[in-house]
């Protein structure tokens, strides 16, 4: 077997990476998504601890040998990855847990976990001799196409709802992507966007349609590994949408495992907004796992998919590995963002809060305790969406230049 081939989640079929593009042709766009298998052999022969180190100047490059590319090719240039987990011990100490990591993906260049995605996908698009690329966004993975197309030469098109958050549309505008607001949903600008992309030939961005996304969204788990020292939390929480961010961390953790770098799987935690649940809908009907679709509305834009377009890999993933999943309400969401904010120091975009919400939920029904290590993946910077915190902030009232008018303000506030 070669390096990695293209296997169908659906029906098994295998594929050299020469024979397809993005999904298996017989299950067609919506089951026939593609996983990247690579050969056991290669993984345990190639595959050492020494090759990584917490903060590489290579970003998520610096694993290379376990992403589907071309070796030694031309990458992007900015730096992706090298994000922070931060070891919280003010939100440890106040919820009575024994570890909470914070891994803090708003500090890519684009302020999103969607970079890493973007980073092998203009990689990919080069290697196989693209200069255009399309995705379909709620704002992030957009924002991330455009930025690192912008770096790299290339052009992007991209179809966002036009009711996406000002700060997400104003980037793609500044980094000079050819931007089309659909005056519709996420999954019909999804639709559109698949239409006119494939029928142009420009390379595909899309979650679940581009198998190689997966893989560079799996660097957040590699990252984790390596700054944790091959010592994994027991639960590592992840909000869900279309489903392939969890999926990146269970393929992470899998090839890791494969590749005897760890001997054991966290529990990896899914977590949905309540009126974007569709993922967890199709996960307890039970196997065969098919599409629940839904009409979906959250705070949380980044993660308000009604149609996921990767939802069987998610569900066959937390089967397989005995994962978890929990839905959260627009509340909690909020009360997150402000309450991870003052704890951590780390602003959350609303999807990026979401994580943070299900660890509380499943913390109030007693499921850990003084010893548990807990990661929380944040995918997204809070300046991303401001309109969401106001909703539950209080309005700041103008004090006059005036010193005792202001000692006033202070002594009323405390």
């Amino acid at each position: 077997m070669k390096r990695f081939l293209l296997r169908c989640l659906h029906c098994g079929k295998e594929y050299d990476p020469s024979e397809v593009e993005y999904t298996c042709p017989h299950c067609g766009d919506r089951m026939g998504t593609l996983e990247i298998v690579y050969d056991p052999d290669y993984l345990k022969k190639t595959i050492k601890k020494e090759h990584y180190e917490e903060f590489s100047p290579k970003g998520i490059w610096q694993f290379e040998e376990l992403l589907p590319i071309r070796e030694n090719g031309w990458r992007p240039p900015l730096l992706v990855g090298n994000t922070p987990l931060y070891d919280s011990t003010n939100l440890a100490g106040k919820l009575g847990v024994g570890k909470i990591f914070i891994k803090d993906d708003g500090r890519n260049p684009t302020a999103s976990f969607k970079d890493r995605a973007s980073a092998v996908a203009v990689a990919k698009a080069v290697e196989k001799g693209y200069d255009t690329l399309f995705c379909a966004s709620t704002g992030n993975a957009a924002s991330s196409l455009s930025g690192l197309c912008a770096a790299s030469g290339l052009e992007s098109y991209i179809f966002v709802p036009a009711s996406a958050p000002t700060a997400k549309l104003t980037q793609l505008q500044v980094y000079g992507a050819n931007v089309i607001p659909i005056d519709g949903s996420y999954d019909e600008a999804f639709d559109i966007s698949m239409k006119i992309g494939l029928k142009e030939n420009w390379y595909c961005r899309n979650s679940a349609i581009n198998p190689y996304l997966l893989e560079g969204k799996k660097t957040g788990a590699l990252e984790m590994a390596v700054q944790l020292n091959w010592k994994l939390p027991d639960f590592v929480f992840v909000s869900v949408g279309d489903g392939t961010v969890l999926s990146s961390f269970y393929k992470g953790f899998m090839d890791l495992k494969e590749a005897k770098l760890i001997d054991k799987m966290p529990t990896v935690v899914g977590v949905q907004a309540e009126g974007a649940d569709a993922v967890i809908r199709a996960y307890e009907k039970g196997e065969p796992f098919e599409p629940e679709d839904i009409s979906a509305f959250s705070v949380a834009d980044s993660i308000s998919v009604g149609k996921p377009r990767d939802f069987l890999k998610a569900c066959l993933y937390t089967k397989r590995n005995n994962g978890l999943f929990v839905r959260v309400s627009d509340e909690e969401i909020l009360d997150s963002i402000i309450e991870l904010a003052k704890t951590t120091g780390v602003f959350a975009e609303p999807a990026g809060a979401t994580a943070f919400a299900g660890f509380k939920k499943l913390h109030r029904k007693g499921l850990f305790t003084d010893s548990t290590r807990v990661a929380i993946v944040i995918t997204g910077n809070g300046l991303k969406d401001l309109k969401a915190p106001l909703k539950i902030l209080k309005s700041l009232k103008k004090v006059p230049a005036n010193l005792d008018r202001v000692r006033e303000a202070i002594k009323n506030d405390s």
